[in-house]
């Protein structure tokens, strides 16, 4: 037994002290990706804190707040149109009780006058805009300004369809595929392997698990962007489960995985872009530029604009 451990400690040692060595360094190992664009400010479904969200006068506003990228989700109708939604169900939107899939582009509703802010319970936000829009509108309006599109399950008509418009209006640089899910994934980069990615759940907790074995300086990395949330963020404007128990567990064990600032360094090095979201204060938009995150992604592009102005673009983003 002591022979053997004679072997192994020093064998675990080199190990070691070559993991953290090329995590510090990882260049030395593999070529960055070369960033298209810098996601310093990025709006949270174009602004929903300021203006009604996913409408084109919400996106006129971010782009006025120099945001560098739109966050979007899609749905389709009933017609065949990628519509600009972040629910499936248009009750909470709209306060009808239909699918987007069960209507047609032209029957779709309104939206509310006023739609509280999922991220900053208990504020609302409004405008004279309420109508939804469709994601060729939005490419035909701003062609050249950078979008994460988020599809949220797997239909396939949807996601060639949204391939296809990225591709009919050359935005395959500029227009990130975003998914929880790593079978939707799949199917995205299958549909358009020219348009960058980020992690999907799965792929997160893989990120992680190579992270803390040291495995991850030598491991490849296809991702371009890693849309991760803040955890300090649970419990006070973003509770993931029913059971504040459970939020209270899940903010202090992600805040013990995620919040290092060694393993962002690490993503940024190789060319990574690191966005956390959806904040909402300054205090939050410190902690994150703190950890030397590339951006933030918030409902308020205003109040992340009057930040970066006031901090030198958090320090270009570290």
């Amino acid at each position: 037994m002591s022979s053997l451990l004679s072997y192994a400690l020093p064998a675990l040692g080199s190990y070691a002290m070559l993991s953290i060595f090329f995590l510090r360094r990882p260049r030395l190992l593999h070529t960055p990706w070369a960033p298209v664009f810098l996601p310093r400010l990025g709006a949270h479904r174009a602004g929903s804190g300021e203006l009604l969200e996913n409408t084109m006068e919400a996106m006129e506003n971010s782009l006025a707040q120099r945001s560098d990228f739109l966050e979007l989700d899609c749905q389709l109708t009933r017609d065949g149109v990628v519509v600009v939604s972040h629910d499936q169900n248009l009750s909470r939107q709209s306060g009808v009780n239909r699918d987007v899939s069960s209507l047609d582009f032209e029957e779709l509703p309104l939206y509310k006058e006023e739609l509280e802010v999922y991220f900053s319970p208990g504020r609302f936000a409004h405008g004279s805009d309420r109508h939804m829009v469709s994601l060729e509108d939005v490419f035909q309006r701003f062609p050249r300004m950078p979008m994460s599109v988020e599809i949220k399950e797997e239909n396939e008509e949807l996601i060639n369809k949204i391939a296809g418009l990225v591709r009919h209006f050359d935005r395959n640089e500029i227009t990130v595929w975003a998914t929880e899910k790593s079978s939707v994934m799949k199917k995205c980069r299958a549909a358009n392997p020219e348009m960058p990615f980020s992690f999907t759940i799965g792929r997160a907790i893989w990120l992680l698990l190579l992270y803390y074995l040291g495995l991850l300086p030598f491991a490849s990395i296809p991702e371009r962007f890693f849309f991760c949330f803040l955890p300090t963020i649970i419990n006070r404007t973003y509770f993931p489960f029913s059971c504040s128990g459970l939020n209270q567990l899940a903010a202090v064990i992600s805040k013990w995985l995620i919040m290092r600032r060694s393993l962002i360094h690490h993503l940024e090095q190789r060319g990574v872009q690191v966005v956390f979201w959806c904040l909402n204060e300054e205090s939050d938009f410190e902690v994150a530029y703190g950890l030397g995150a590339s951006g933030v992604m918030t409902d308020y592009p205003t109040a992340l604009r009057h930040y970066l102005d006031n901090h030198g673009g958090a320090a270009q983003a570290s």
